[in-house]
């Protein structure tokens, strides 16, 4: 079941974008669809938006060569009663607030006074979470993390203060590429540029919890900068290679773990099993191996030989924990 329908996805959006106007014109039409849209809407929404017999008939062609919508007003999103279900539960995630100013927060509970939560948060148990999640609710984190997504969204160039995994204090000047969460650790984290004399010196990751001050510095980034080029510097030198099961419908599981990592599989036709190469962040090792020992008997680590080392370390430990310690 689908909570939100698909005539509510990109094409709907670009298509409403356009008709917020009583006038438009083609220029403004391929503009639209090429920022908004795919890669290859360009190809054929345009024709279905502008007349040509073909269309959608939402704009008509005026005598000085303006496109006009044919409705009196701008369409209007409807949300169905299970969608305000859904977002009402939302509105109980404190994850919220890093996203929604306060005001907003409370006008929509104050819309969905009477509806009911499609589901509620002691509903679930996670056993497979850390705790020490960051701590969404405290004021200095909400903060810091509204001004660093605004830092990402307008390439603002940042002062930010914040004390490292190894307890090191740390200052500079950066700007931030993407927010990332870790549904695992329960932590958000930017990846980011490090800058000297306003060119890129290094690349690097910050926690948005270990963030003491983000300043503005009024300044923006114009320097054009590629996040597949980002993410190249970063990668592992050598792939994790992973042999995958189907045994508790192992692949699918794994896949839809790694669905955010680079990849490249090749499958047995006669055992049915599946061999992956995997790349990730260097900086990510612990947790990737962490992730991959979470599947047990279903994958085996074929190699590096430094990451097989390192899992057969982990769950020796392991064994010591649960038996006592085994010298053979």
């Amino acid at each position: 079941m689908n909570i939100f329908s698909e005539i509510y996805g990109t094409y709907f959006r670009i298509a409403a974008k356009l008709l917020e106007n009583e006038v438009t014109d083609e220029k403004t039409v391929h503009e639209t669809v090429l920022r908004d849209g795919f890669r290859d809407s360009v190809l054929f929404l345009p024709q279905k938006l502008i007349p040509s017999g073909e269309d959608w008939g939402l704009f008509r062609r005026g005598s000085d060569n303006m496109l006009r919508r044919i409705t009196k007003k701008a369409p209007v999103k409807v949300l169905t009663k299970l969608q305000k279900m859904w977002l009402k539960a939302k509105l109980s995630d404190p994850r919220i607030r890093l996203f929604l100013e306060d005001e907003v927060i409370e006008d929509l509970k104050e819309e969905l006074a009477d509806v009911k939560p499609l589901y509620r948060h002691e509903h679930f148990r996670l056993t497979d979470r850390y705790a020490d999640h960051d701590d969404y609710s405290d004021e200095k984190y909400v903060a810091n993390f509204r001004a660093a997504l605004d830092a990402v969204k307008k390439r603002k160039i940042v002062d930010i203060s914040f004390t490292s995994g190894h307890g090191k204090r740390v200052s500079g000047r950066f700007v931030m590429q993407k927010i990332e969460f870790s549904p695992k650790n329960g932590k958000f984290r930017a990846y980011c540029y490090r800058l000297s004399n306003d060119k890129i010196k290094n690349s690097g990751l910050i926690n948005i919890g270990r963030i003491d001050t983000i300043t503005d510095m009024g300044q923006i980034f114009r320097t054009p900068v590629s996040m597949d080029d980002y993410f190249s510097s970063r990668k592992c030198s050598a792939p994790a290679v992973i042999r995958v099961t189907n045994e508790r419908n192992g692949v699918e599981r794994f896949m839809l773990e790694f669905a955010p990592y680079e990849k490249h599989t090749v499958r047995d036709l006669e055992s049915g099993r599946y061999t992956v190469e995997l790349w990730y962040d260097e900086q990510d090792e612990t947790e990737v191996l962490i992730m991959l020992l979470s599947f047990g008997p279903v994958i085996e680590i074929l190699g590096p030989e430094k990451l097989r080392s390192q899992a057969k370390e982990r769950l020796m430990r392991q064994y010591d924990l649960l038996y006592g310690k085994n010298d053979d």
